[in-house]
């Protein structure tokens, strides 16, 4: 039991204290979308020289 069970209503004025619980406030749950396949650079497109020294894409 708690110690404000057993005090009088007077007594609890005195304090200030009500028993009504205040509604606790819901934390912001914060998501972070990451692609680490674009931060690795798996995605990126890749280059090669071919014949005769020009750049193509693979």
């Amino acid at each position: 039991m708690r110690i404000v069970d057993h005090l009088s209503e007077g007594q609890l004025e005195k304090l200030n204290y009500s028993k009504k619980k205040k509604p606790e406030q819901k934390k912001k749950v914060h998501h972070e979308h990451v692609d680490w396949e674009e931060i690795m650079g798996t995605k990126r497109d890749t280059f090669r020289r071919s014949k005769g020294g020009a750049i193509r894409r693979r």
